[in-house]
């Protein structure tokens, strides 16, 4: 009997539906947790309430970050 090989993806996958804790989200950019909570207070990114759990998707703090960022002059 062939025995079934596993599907699930590794934490480490970049999923754009991942949800992320507060404390992942604030690792990526690189502050303390505070500054995404005020992010959500502020309702100025996406999140998802589960519960008593607070997550943000992937996606939506990859396009925070985009329109968080100014380009260089030339």
């Amino acid at each position: 009997m062939k025995r079934k090989t596993s599907t699930k993806t590794s934490p480490d996958h970049h999923s754009p539906n991942r949800l992320l804790t507060v404390a992942e989200a604030a690792e990526r950019l690189g502050t303390t947790d505070r500054f995404p909570r005020r992010l959500i207070a502020e309702r100025r990114i996406s999140f998802v309430k589960l519960g008593s759990h607070v997550r943000i998707p992937e996606r939506a703090l990859e396009e925070f970050i985009a329109a968080s960022t100014v380009e260089a002059a030339e």
